[in-house]
């Protein structure tokens, strides 16, 4: 955890002195173009980022302000919201990825190639213990 803040504290320093927007605009830009669809709900989005449902609310109503991301109505559903990016979104999702992609390979490039790969495996491994835990408790509620 302590590598994770102090890394994640360079990314937001790196993209604020090149006048980019905060981590977690980016964190939001990126999730809606991983997305299947391109058009996530914004219960998707507050579960994939971790977000309270008015946090991001909170935080799309910014997006979406600096022209970034617009809602459109859900065909099927007409009370969901999507999120969706605009051609300027597209474009600062791409100048922020670059400042982000830069900053990441500085500090994880300090690792050689075996210590990335036993890194890897190891987060790779608390994260499925993670993803099971959650299985059983579901099935146990249901």
């Amino acid at each position: 955890m302590t590598a994770h803040t102090a890394v994640t504290d360079r990314i937001q320093k790196a993209l604020a002195a090149t006048g980019l927007p905060p981590l977690s605009w980016f964190e939001v830009l990126g999730a809606v173009k991983r997305s299947p669809n391109g058009r996530p709900r914004m219960s998707e989005l507050a579960e994939w980022l971790r977000l309270s449902r008015g946090g991001i609310t909170k935080l799309v109503d910014r997006l979406e302000q600096a022209g970034y991301i617009e809602r459109v109505s859900c065909s099927q559903d007409r009370r969901s919201l999507h999120a969706k990016l605009t051609p300027t979104g597209e474009r600062m999702l791409e100048e922020m990825q670059a400042a982000y992609t830069a900053e990441v390979e500085r500090h994880l490039g300090t690792l050689g190639a075996e210590e990335a790969k036993l890194i890897t495996a190891a987060l790779e491994k608390v994260t499925g213990s993670t993803c099971a835990e959650a299985s059983v408790r579901r099935a146990q509620a249901g």
